[in-house]
């Protein structure tokens, strides 16, 4: 599959004109719980020719592709993700630790990283992915039961809101690093949900584990309540505005 996967880049690059700057995985497969029916999520951050940026017009800042059973791509443009850095959002910041990289121009990855570390918004952060387990919170049936693949975006989310709350960093996007902050007993748990994931369709139902499900009300209660005393944070254009002229320039054919 990764052969089709860099093949269709490479055929997106000529066909739209960009330099594809950084293409990876993102869903459950980056974040190391794949099922066996997973698709493969790809994304990738690109850069256009100088003179596409030289317009008085608002142009078009993503690209996508038609979904099929296997393939889920789509890509944005720099000064998308340079925008949504500056925002703090999390999504950038997830590719960026992807541990299945299918493109990547020398150095990109680091210096862009390197980059995020003067954007994040603790708080932001936070609410974002206590939204995301909230969500997916919802998708419990009878009290206790859940489809697998919902019980993920339960704990990763948590357990990524919790990182920034007790650490003051980026969140890790893979999941092996969020279950440190987990009691061990329940560490052993998820490990063996996440054996259990590798070996059953994503719409399989299971039984939350009564002391997981404590665990997950707890952990919720005092994230959401850590995060309103934080302060409030904003963030200058100009390190991002650099980072955009200087990617232009050495990419511009």
């Amino acid at each position: 599959m990764k052969t089709t996967i860099i093949k269709k880049l490479e055929e997106i690059e000529k066909a739209n004109d960009i330099t594809i700057l950084f293409a990876c995985e993102s869903g459950s497969r980056g974040w190391e719980f794949p099922s066996p029916d997973s698709d493969y999520d790809v994304r990738f951050i690109y850069v256009r020719p100088l003179n596409y940026y030289l317009s008085v017009l608002d142009k078009d800042d993503q690209l996508r592709f038609p979904i099929n059973e296997e393939l889920d791509i789509y890509g944005w443009d720099i000064r998308k993700v340079l925008k949504l850095i500056r925002k703090s959002n999390t999504t950038p910041f997830e590719w960026l630790q992807s541990p299945i990289i299918y493109r990547e121009k020398e150095k990109f990855r680091d210096d862009l990283w390197q980059l995020c570390q003067s954007y994040f918004y603790q708080k932001n952060n936070i609410n974002h992915y206590l939204g995301i387990a909230h969500g997916a919170l919802e998708t419990i049936i009878n009290d206790d039961e859940i489809k697998i693949k919902k019980l993920f975006y339960i704990l990763r989310p948590l357990l990524s809101a919790k990182w920034c709350l007790e650490k003051g960093t980026i969140a890790p996007m893979t999941i092996s690093p969020l279950l440190t902050l987990m009691p061990e007993k329940l560490q052993t748990i998820v490990k063996d949900l996440i054996d259990l994931k590798s070996t059953s369709a994503e719409g399989f139902i299971i039984k939350i584990n009564a002391e997981l499900k404590t665990y997950i009300n707890e952990q919720f209660e005092l994230c959401g309540n850590g995060a309103k005393d934080l302060p409030k944070e904003s963030f200058d254009l100009e390190k991002l505005d650099i980072f955009f002229r200087n990617t232009i320039s050495r990419y511009d054919n």
